[in-house]
């Protein structure tokens, strides 16, 4: 399916925002306008909930149709995306992109038979996508700026035969600009809104886990550096992947650490993550990266390791220690943990129990990552800002100076300290190399040592605070939903693993999610 391509001029003319001023997400405004599909004989009343194979089979059996899917998903958007504003843009070619997959489809045309064909998917607005759609990171500084080719993952997407919805909101330049900017705020789209509590949905992938959660879209694509896929899909009660740094391309996103971002899928069920993974992992030659790492690829792709009985003598290493367990003083949390810790063991699973990361403590107190990550960001961020078509911004420095000029539009009351503090570095010098030298340090006698020593399969560990262990060492993780707590905000069970894991974490998180059923749609 391929994409239009506009201008700069005319991306500007035709940016399709979803701003029907004055929705509600009442349930009377649900009744009202919510017009749900009904698919008959297939287990779900409507297309609410579901999941990747009951839209196959309902292809299949000539129940529905990827534009009446599209359709559904741009009401639900238009219904709800004014008060939760998960989404930031919608395709204007979505329904020609709908119907064409409907005529491929139905002429049996080679791919057609793939999970993610004619599936509808938001991805996050730092992923770039070269058609009508702006790829911003949520600032209004590259509002039309025309990006050299889609992203990597993007193209594979389109490869499989998914449809890109839009752009979902994100934490602006992935809350990378600001310390004292608000999670889920950008300056394009305002502030997005957790569905369960309408309170903060966590970033920086906020858009993507709000858009699932709320059935704004089927599937959807987060990025991570620390923490911005676990932390939305934790408290959003969504289904989130980060898969090891490397194994999915990071070309033509924008970026803030080569040697931590990474793309992952945001979905409802580890089985449909699992269909977005195998759709975008693989060698990309415009990220280095993919090569090596295309040696964990199994043959067969993941969705060979969705396995029920997958905890079965599976060793599972339980932390006990702050932040990594911070739980302790909500007994609602706790007790629904302890008995998430009994469902592991009923499963076949083997806990071995109060661990001890070595240095956890200085992992979480030393300045070592952001030393690293700032330096990396100003690197980073002025070659993306370099390669670009057409842009009104061209470094680090133009952001900062866009920021100063348009102060009110992009809330600089926000700061941008992160850019300020990047902006002043110059390049990979001694202090940069001391802290990367401490990371990997830290890494590969803290996490890798507790890895190895109690051979583990995974790390089990409620919330998302384990983040920071996980991505200094470029690790995976799956976080499936858990449960909530004594205030009623969900919470997610983190399953994290060494490099090349994703088979045994799957296994694993997917037989969770089975044998405890947690996630339940938000009522909006």
């Amino acid at each position: 399916m391929t994409p239009t391509i506009l201008t700069t001029q005319e991306k500007l003319s035709h940016l399709a925002f979803v701003l029907m001023e004055g929705c509600s997400c009442s349930s009377a405004s649900a009744s009202s306008s919510a017009q749900a599909i009904v698919v008959e004989g297939l287990g779900f009343s409507s297309i609410r909930e579901a999941t990747v194979h009951d839209i196959q089979l309902a292809f299949k059996q000539n129940q529905l149709t990827s534009r009446k899917l599209v359709e559904f998903y741009l009401k639900e958007i238009e219904r709800l995306n004014p008060v939760l504003k998960g989404v930031l843009e919608v395709n204007p070619d979505a329904l020609h992109l709908a119907d064409q997959a409907d005529h491929e489809r139905n002429a049996k045309a080679p791919g057609s038979l793939s999970m993610l064909h004619g599936v509808p998917i938001l991805v996050k607005d730092n992923i770039a996508t070269r058609d009508k759609l702006n790829t911003t990171a949520g600032s209004c500084a590259l509002l039309g700026s025309v990006v050299p080719r889609d992203a990597g993952v993007v193209t594979k997407l389109r490869e499989a035969g998914a449809i890109i919805l839009g752009k979902a909101s994100l934490s602006e330049w992935s809350h990378y600009r600001s310390n004292g900017a608000p999670s889920g705020w950008n300056a394009r789209n305002g502030q997005g809104k957790n569905p369960y509590t309408m309170g903060g949905p966590c970033g920086s992938s906020s858009g993507p886990a709000i858009s699932v959660a709320a059935n704004m879209a089927a599937v959807s694509l987060g990025t991570e550096t620390d923490g911005s896929i676990l932390c939305p899909c934790s408290c959003n009660l969504v289904v989130g992947i980060k898969p090891t740094v490397g194994l999915t391309s990071r070309a033509g996103v924008i970026p803030i650490s080569q040697r931590q971002d990474t793309v992952g899928p945001i979905c409802r069920t580890v089985a449909d993550a699992v269909h977005v993974l195998d759709a975008i992992v693989g060698i990309d030659h415009n990220d280095n990266a993919t090569i090596e790492t295309s040696q964990y690829i199994p043959k067969g792709g993941y969705a060979q390791f969705l396995k029920a009985d997958g905890l079965r003598g599976m060793r599972l290493g339980i932390v006990r220690e702050n932040p990594v367990y911070h739980f302790k003083n909500d007994t609602i949390a706790k007790q629904t943990i302890e008995q998430h810790f009994n469902t592991l063991r009923e499963r076949g699973a083997i806990l071995v129990d109060n661990l001890k990361i070595a240095n956890l403590g200085e992992i979480y107190s030393s300045s070592y990552e952001e030393t690293a990550l700032v330096a990396e960001f100003k690197i980073c961020i002025n070659s993306y800002l370099k390669e670009l078509v057409d842009s009104p911004v061209r470094s680090l420095a133009d952001l900062i100076a866009f920021n100063k000029e348009n102060s009110e539009l992009e809330r600089l009351d926000y700061g941008q300290d992160l850019f300020l503090k990047a902006e002043a570095t110059n390049g990979i010098g001694n202090a940069e190399k001391e802290a990367l030298a401490n990371l990997a340090k830290l890494t590969r006698e803290g996490f890798v040592e507790l890895m190895t020593k109690n051979k583990l399969d995974a790390l089990v560990t409620p919330g998302n605070s384990v983040s920071c262990v996980l991505a200094i060492g470029g690790f995976p993780v799956v976080i499936v939903p858990a449960g909530y707590d004594s205030k009623e905000k969900p919470f997610g069970l983190c399953f994290g693993g060494l490099k090349g894991s994703e088979p045994k974490l799957i296994e694993i998180a997917y037989s969770f999610e089975q044998a405890t059923e947690i996630r339940k749609p938000p009522k909006v």
